[in-house]
């Protein structure tokens, strides 16, 4: 493999993105972090098809990242089931029944435009449960995770082949996602100091 500018960038996402599981994974087996279930069986599931449809339509090392998350994602949505939050309302679970229907659409549709846009949507809808979780329990998520995976997917930007709404959106959908995270349990934690 030539060792090009997009090669460095998306070896560099891949460790930024790996390094973000590492203190989540930790606080998670410390009881310091309950992850969703209903968000990382999403994202494991989304992680996976966006990963290949971006491979089909020329992402090339761009990928590497997303790719090695989807194993990340898997391990993270194993872990919930024993150690992730109890906290599961109706909403969640509404959210859960919309992404996995639309993941059958994806695939009786066979169109990456049409799946790229419905991933990045239930990428969104699948981070909703996270996000009504940290904003009522801000010490329930490691914040540096979504921190670092925002800027490990500028990185995944910059390493992508070819930059099409199929190759581009649901990179940049993770980062926005991403920051919102970040933004809402460090204001959650600032209007709810630890005692």
């Amino acid at each position: 493999m030539e060792l090009t500018y997009k090669t460095i960038c998306g070896i560099t996402a891949s460790i930024i993105g790996t390094g973000c599981f590492i203190p989540y994974i930790r606080d998670i087996y410390k009881g310091k972090t309950q992850p969703h279930l209903y968000t990382w069986l999403i994202w494991t599931l989304l992680q996976v098809t966006g990963v290949i449809a971006m491979f089909y339509n020329g992402a090339g090392i761009g990928i590497l990242a997303l790719a090695t998350g989807s194993v990340l994602c898997a391990y993270t949505c194993i872990l919930s089931i024993k150690r992730g939050t109890k906290n599961i309302t109706f909403f969640d679970t509404i959210c859960l029944i919309g992404a996995i229907g639309s993941i059958i659409v994806y695939i009786v549709m066979k169109d990456p435009l049409l799946s790229i846009i419905l991933i990045s949507a239930i990428d969104f809808v699948g981070f909703l449960p996270t996000l009504r979780k940290a904003y009522a329990e801000p010490y329930s998520e490691t914040v540096s995770m979504f921190a670092f995976f925002a800027f490990s997917g500028m990185f995944t930007m910059l390493a992508l082949s070819n930059y099409t709404i199929v190759t581009a959106l649901y990179p940049i959908t993770l980062m926005v996602i991403n920051v919102i995270a970040t933004a809402v349990i460090l204001f959650r934690r600032k209007q709810r100091p630890v005692k």
